[in-house]
This record gives structure tokens, C-alpha cells and sequence, in this order.
């Protein structure tokens, strides 16, 4: 598996397209639309939408009492959250916790502030992550979006469907994860698996930032496939973004340290703080953090 990590991310470092990459496509487009559920204006003008203002993390248990959707293939209780529109740019991390070797597996549906479809991000794409120190076995996927200017909110449906229903998610036995955690061999014994429930536990957190997001919401433009998808209502016309300019020169010494540093979170098997590190000096100007990447994943794998 980690092996498999390392090419997965080196094959993103050197900018190869993966089937995963059409998989995670979440935005709406004309080829695409037919897929996303079919809530009626009604249904969704009654929920409780619930006010998140970020930066901000919630917990959201949905039970019987919950509001639920049973519409098409929507079927169970749903989260309604409505976001301010004038924050920037947002990442919107949501988690769904397993309780009991039990399961919501869920979808969510982006809305621009007339409530209309604006981005679709099926149950696929939020991925099972194994139990850590402070949380527990889970689904998880992170959005990033950008309200079109002009607006007051948008809002996220979260919701779960009859086909995951019949589902369930096979999870990482607990003597597996302290194996591979303390590099023991690990022990041949069956994992546990979680069954799908129309009911569950959520965790959301919300944070804003300026230029960051990657889903515009709230403008209608025609897109090519590879392109952002701009969904929604206005007479503006769409303002190419202005070239962006050369980062100056990094000096050698943070050069040398982020070098150091891609390294030795890949010795230590900690891909995801590698990648980050590769970012954060390519941000500044760096011309040599991406082969290093590369070099000490391949020397990993």
C-alpha cells in the first residue's frame, strides 16, 4: 500500500494524468449534470440550513430526528449548512466518522444562492482515512470552492443515497495500524467492516482564504473539461486572471532547508508533509524542491 502512495504521488509530482484524476472531478458540467440528484426547490427551501461562519469546525450527529430526503436515489437524514459568499475562497474539509462499525456514507451537493446545482461531489470521492491519535476511522474529502462576487451565501447538502445504503466500508483492523505503526510485522487477521446507515456522525470544518479555491460558484461560463466549472446567474462577463508574476530567486539557504526537509519526510513515510513542503517551496521560487521530491520517492519506493 505505501508503495502504491509513493507512485500515486510521484505521478502526480511529475504532472501524470491518473484515472483517479477523472474520478475526483466534482464540478458540474453539461456532460455531467444528469448525474447529480434531483432535490425539489421545495424540499430545500424547507430545511434548516445551518449557518457556518469560518473559520469554524462542527460536529453534526444525524439521527432519527434529523431532517431526512427521500427523493430518487436520496435516501436518509441530511446536513444543511449555509456559508457566507463574501469570505473568500473556501476549503471545506468533512469528515464522517465511523461509531460502532457503522457508517454514513456521504455526498454533497454545492448551491449558489438562488439554490441551484452548482457542484456535485458523489460518495466516491471522500475516501476512507485509517484512525490516528485524536480521531477515529473515517470518510473524508476536501472541497475548495470560490463564491461568485455579488453574493450572500452559499449552501452544502450533505446527504447519503440507497445505492451506498447497500454498501459497507472494510476498515483497518486496530492491530494492523499499531503493526504498521511501529514497524512490526503485521498480523494476518480479518479487518473490520462498517455498515452504510441512513444516520451518522459528521465533522466539518470550514476556513477561508483569499485566491485559494478551485470551483467557482455562482457565475454561468462555458468551460472547457479540464477548466473549473462556473455555475449560476449574472451579467458579468468572465475576467481572465491576470498573468502571474515569476517568483524572485530563492536564496540557497531556504533552498538547502526545504531540500532537507522533502527528504526527511520521506524517510519518514509522511508523503502528505513532503508534497506540502514541494508546494510551499515552489511558492517562494524554488527550482530544485520538485526533483528532490521526486529523487527521495523513487529512492523510497
Amino acid at each position: 500500500m505505501k508503495k502504491n502512495l509513493l507512485t500515486l504521488c510521484l505521478a502526480l509530482a511529475l504532472g501524470v494524468t491518473t484515472p483517479l484524476a477523472v474520478q475526483a472531478t466534482s464540478t458540474i458540467s453539461p456532460a455531467n449534470i444528469s448525474i447529480a440528484p434531483t432535490i425539489s426547490t421545495s424540499t430545500l427551501q424547507q430545511l434548516p440550513w445551518q449557518p457556518l461562519v469560518p473559520p469554524v469546525t462542527q460536529d453534526v450527529k444525524l439521527t432519527a430526528q434529523s431532517p431526512h430526503i427521500a427523493q430518487g436515489n436520496v435516501d436518509g437524514a441530511v446536513a444543511a449548512f449555509a456559508i457566507p459568499a463574501d469570505r473568500g475562497s473556501l476549503e471545506i474539509t468533512l469528515s464522517s466518522l465511523v461509531s460502532d462499525n457503522k457508517l454514513f456514507a456521504p455526498s454533497v451537493l454545492v448551491l449558489d444562492e438562488q439554490m441551484r446545482p452548482a457542484a456535485y461531489y458523489p460518495a466516491s470521492y471522500f475516501t476512507y482515512e485509517k484512525a490516528g491519535i485524536m480521531v477515529s476511522d473515517r470518510l473524508q474529502g476536501v472541497m475548495k470552492l470560490t463564491p461568485a462576487l455579488g453574493q450572500k451565501q452559499i449552501y452544502l447538502l450533505v446527504y447519503t443515497t440507497r445505492d451506498e445504503l447497500a454498501k459497507s466500508t472494510t476498515l483497518l483492523a486496530p492491530a494492523k495500524a499499531y503493526a504498521m505503526g511501529v514497524g512490526n510485522a503485521v498480523p494476518n487477521i480479518p479487518d473490520p467492516v462498517a455498515k452504510h446507515t441512513p444516520t451518522g456522525d459528521l465533522k466539518i470544518k470550514v476556513v477561508a482564504e483569499q485566491a485559494m479555491g478551485n470551483i467557482m460558484i455562482g457565475l454561468i461560463q462555458q468551460a472547457p473539461a479540464a477548466a473549473p466549472v462556473i455555475v449560476g446567474n449574472t451579467t458579468q462577463p468572465a475576467v481572465s486572471p491576470a498573468p502571474a508574476k515569476p517568483a524572485a530567486p530563492v536564496l540557497s539557504e531556504t533552498e538547502n532547508y526545504f531540500n532537507q526537509a522533502i527528504k526527511d519526510a520521506v524517510k519518514a513515510g509522511d508523503v502528505d508533509k513532503a508534497l506540502k513542503l514541494l508546494n510551499e517551496a515552489e511558492n517562494l521560487g524554488s527550482t530544485t524542491a520538485r526533483q528532490t521530491f521526486i529523487g527521495s520517492v523513487k529512492g523510497k519506493g
